[in-house]
């Protein structure tokens, strides 16, 4: 008997009125009572295998008067009796040895709480990267079999890299959507292409266009927590204005916990699905201060006696088994002995910071689940907690930063002294902070490697818990089956006893490749074999191939911290033979010893490879960025504006890096005299803006917090018409270097000025370009506070660029970065 989707009717007699229309399979359902009309109602199973489910035709009566006339009304699909409510958590950025959940140091009492009424898994796996994990756990499909190999801007024209989630491969959120489910989703999407944020669309790769009804949060990579880069749906909001110690990780679990509210208030009955993905512990780093002070001095030891300390913990909880390896530290990486009094002192800031961003961002997540158990929903809710899409992020670089966006401009040794200045900042809205890579291997206790390297556990093992009261009995359970991200949505639908549609908007689906975990909920299966027989994994040509107990993998040519350096042929790389049975840490490598398993496993890997869209391999690592993709800028070199044009987001963007430039505003002074910014790009942390204080105009280039070049003019502008001209003589060829500018008004030189160098690759890309206001954070807090919008008006504003001055060379190490700094 199918129990895949069901029908509400308003009435017995609709009811009866179906079951004669041979769609339906099986006998009414149990009666139950509705506040429609007033009418008893039934419901009828159908067959799940389209979505949305085919019209019914009309089963009342018609004459030509209401007299014998008897009314119908369409049905609504709801999902089968008892399924649950669904809560699917993934946090950002945080390796296997970070929750103490987990046997880290840093306290997740909302994780525990999953655990302790759930299970915990010790053997599940994402893909070592953000949007190539979120894309594979969304659809229950391999990460290059939807189109992200990678992240999409590194995205090329092959199938496995296009970055584009066809309608071939709904989401989760579809799939319950079409089957009664009110579905949301709430804080990071790293899974539209760049080009696509802006009012233009289109909105099919937007979470709205995916089968989320709600759509509350941030687009890209990361964002700055207490200024985001936020939207509601389609469109972007600010509710930070205004709002003293505003910070997105409260304000999300506020939205979450009012929309869960408003759900159950309007149909109690109706379940809902919330994706739940907050921004931490992404870059920035930005907790509030209450959760940063109780870790005060607790990493004073440092980072390898932290790897001992989450070992211990790991073995006393039983997260790793008792024979496990702590893997060794590389030679790559200092040892926190070798390290100077000021450094030591930095260092480990920089971790009580991010121990704090970990805490806090548990801390919220806690909130909405207390809020399910308030709402008396809690037994028959489905909670999965995803402790990171990745391991801990390698892009501090090997000694930390302040500002990231120095780091993804190729400033990577921010000296110690420079950053001590931000010492009690650190975390603050006054940085957009990193920490040194050491931690990030660290956190990622007790395997190798970080975030970005597929093929070792240190970028793709993630704690999991999941919860289900009504259904999981083994209360506070281990289990250790291996598992993969992809195994999420088939645990979700045998959860809900819906069926993965043959067809949804009427086009065929391809085949879930993810595996139900849920035969795991059981406690007679705790030890049961792992259903998931063979995974491979691959991530910038570092792959690894899992069967059966056997891993097989590449060693990474160096770390992803280091930039720019050359790789081998994909060819040469060697290769890692590992019983995972017996080495749960990938610490005792056999392949010298069993060269025959090591070629089989190989060639397992080929096989999968070609089955799920992976060839083929590329090691440009991030030098494919300079592959040619959709563009809304390619090409043009004069950007014409009219009137006030904010929230523009740099992919459409001008980019004046690396090449001379050319900015004019037609303006008109109002009586009283003139003041606001007239265009700005970038803020707080970096870019550039032209605007009037005073009555005078002002451009300022924000050397990524390092310096200000400024030129102002002496004289303030009369009312009545002005042309304001800011023009720019790059000192190229090359990266990042100086230039002169001449400010002129109505074409009179009224500043002149140098600069001795500028921003290398990339332009502050969580901030928009702005015409008339500023939006997000000041470029210049000592001119003007937010928003500072012109008082006047303004005509036509038009931006001119030179060509580029960079060598090819130059030009993909840009564009290289610009990716780099947005996975």
């Amino acid at each position: 008997m199918q129990r895949d989707r069901k029908f509400l009717m308003g009435g017995v007699q609709a009811a009866a009125a179906v079951l004669s229309a041979a769609l339906v399979t099986v006998p009414v359902a149990a009666q139950v009572i509705t506040g429609d009309l007033g009418a008893p109602s039934a419901t009828v199973t159908i067959p799940g295998n389209q979505i949305p489910a085919p019209e019914m035709p009309f089963g009342g009566t018609i004459k030509e008067t209401l007299t014998g006339s008897k009314v119908w009304w369409p049905p609504r699909v709801v999902p089968p009796k008892g399924a649950p409510n669904v809560l699917l958590i993934m946090t950002d950025d945080q390796g296997y040895g970070v929750s103490g959940t987990f046997g880290g140091v840093v306290p997740t009492p909302a994780l525990d709480r999953v655990a302790k009424s759930g299970l915990r898994y010790t053997q599940f796996n994402s893909t070592a990267l953000c949007s190539p994990t979120r894309a594979a756990l969304l659809t229950g499909r391999n990460h290059h079999s939807v189109g992200f190999g990678v992240i999409t801007e590194l995205s090329t024209g092959f199938p496995g890299y296009d970055s584009i989630i066809g309608p071939d491969n709904a989401t989760i959120g579809a799939l319950l959507k079409g089957n009664g489910y009110a579905t949301s989703w709430f804080g990071k999407n790293h899974n539209t292409p760049d080009f696509q944020y802006s009012k233009a669309g289109p909105f099919d790769q937007w979470p709205s266009g995916m089968g989320f009804d709600y759509f509350y949060g941030f687009q890209g990579g990361e964002t700055d927590q207490w200024t985001p880069y936020l939207f509601q749906n389609n469109r972007q909001i600010f509710p930070w204005i205004g709002k003293q110690g505003y910070n997105l990780i409260t304000d999300m679990a506020d939205e979450a916990i009012n929309y869960m509210q408003g759900v159950k208030a309007s149909a109690p009955e109706s379940p809902w699905f919330v994706y739940y993905a907050p921004g931490g512990t992404h870059s920035p780093h930005n907790p509030k201060p209450e959760f940063v002070a109780p870790f005060k001095g607790k990493f004073d030891k440092g980072w390898n006696a932290l790897r001992e300390e989450i070992f211990a913990n790991q073995k006393r909880l039983g997260v790793i088994p008792p024979e496990a390896k702590l893997t060794d530290w590389p030679d790559s990486l200092p040892k926190w002995e070798s390290l100077s009094a000021d450094q030591k002192k930095l260092f480990a800031r920089q971790a009580e910071v991010f121990a704090g961003y970990a805490a806090y961002t548990d801390f919220e997540i806690g909130r909405v689940i207390q809020q399910v158990e308030d709402m008396g929903q809690l037994d028959n809710t489905l909670i999965i907690y995803i402790v990171g899409d990745n391991g801990t992020s390698p892009e501090g670089t090997l000694s930390g930063t302040p500002n990231q966006w120095t780091s993804y401009n190729g400033i990577l040794d921010f000296p110690v002294a420079e950053q001590l200045k931000f010492y009690e900042a650190w975390g603050s809205a006054a940085t957009y902070p990193h920490m040194a890579v050491a931690w990030s291997w660290a956190f990622d206790t007790p395997f190798k490697w970080t975030k970005q390297i597929g093929s070792h556990f240190g970028g793709t093992r993630q704690g999991l818990a999941i919860s289900w009261p009504n259904r999981i009995k083994d209360a506070g359970g281990i289990r250790t089956q291996f598992h993969h991200v992809i195994d999420i949505v088939p645990t979700i639908l045998e959860a809900t006893g819906i069926k993965a549609p043959d067809m949804v908007d009427g086009i065929k689906q391809k085949p879930i490749e993810g595996t139900s975990m849920a035969y795991t909920f059981d406690k007679a299966n705790a030890n049961a074999p792992s259903t998931r027989k063979t995974q491979y994994f691959e991530m910038i040509a570092n792959r690894g191939i899992y069967h059966d107990g056997w891993y097989a993998n590449t060693t990474p040519p160096h770390g992803p911290w280091i930039l720019n350096a050359p790789l081998p042929p994909i060819a040469d790389y060697k290769w890692e033979l590992y019983n995972i049975k017996e080495d749960y840490s990938q610490a005792n490598d056999l392949a010298a010893k069993m060269p025959e398993k090591l070629k089989e496993m190989q060639a397992l890997f080929v096989q999968e490879a070609a089955k799920y869209q992976v060839l083929p391999l590329d090691n440009r690592s991030f030098a494919r960025a300079v592959e040619p993709r959709p563009s809304t800028t390619a090409g043009r070199s004069v950007f014409t504006y009219t009137g006030v044009n904010p929230g523009i987001p740099v992919a459409n963007a001008p980019n004046i890096l690396g090449k001379s430039y050319n900015i004019k505003a037609d303006v008109e002074i109002p009586q009283g005299g003139g003041k606001g910014v007239l265009a700005t790009l970038g803020g707080r942390w970096g870019g550039w803006g032209l605007y009037i204080v005073d009555g005078k105009p002002i451009f300022d280039y924000n050397m990524l917090i390092l310096a200000h070049y400024r030129w102002v003019g002496q004289e303030a502008l009369a009312p009545g018409k002005h042309s304001i001209e800011f023009d720019y003589t790059y000192d190229g060829p090359g990266i990042a270097k100086g230039g002169s500018g001449v400010l002129k008004v109505d074409g009179k030189v009224v500043a002149t000025g140098k600069q001795p160098n500028s921003i290398a690759f990339l332009q502050v890309s969580d901030e928009t370009f702005d015409v008339g206001t500023d939006l997000y954070t000041e470029l210049n807090a000592k001119d003007y506070q937010l928003p500072f919008a012109f008082n006047g008006k303004i005509d036509k504003l038009v931006i001119t660029l030179g060509k580029s001055q960079l060598t090819a060379s130059e030009q993909r190490q840009a564009e290289q970065m610009v990716a780099k700094a947005r996975d």
